[in-house]
């Protein structure tokens, strides 16, 4: 399944936000606005977060990265999805 069939929302007024939460407590914010790593060529960046949708952070603490992941297809952030559900 495609990142882009989970709700998404508008941030810094011309970007976009998908969230992904998965039950082992981890998740995915992707971003794509103005000042998000790969912008410019219409590329995606990805945080691994840890929470709720209704509270959540960054986890800077996982096999899959300690920071954010910028530059990224969509089909890279789909395969990141699919380690991150599997943490």
């Amino acid at each position: 399944m495609s990142f882009k069939s989970l709700p998404s929302r508008t941030i810094h007024d011309t970007g976009i936000q998908y969230l992904a939460f998965y039950p082992n407590g981890y998740g995915a914010s992707i971003v794509q606005h103005p000042y998000s790593y790969g912008n410019s060529s219409g590329l995606w960046e990805l945080a691994v977060i840890k929470g709720t949708e209704g509270e959540w952070n960054i986890c800077y603490e996982t096999p899959i990265t300690n920071d954010v992941l910028g530059h990224l297809s969509e089909n890279e952030v789909d395969e990141i999805l699919t380690q991150i559900e599997a943490l």
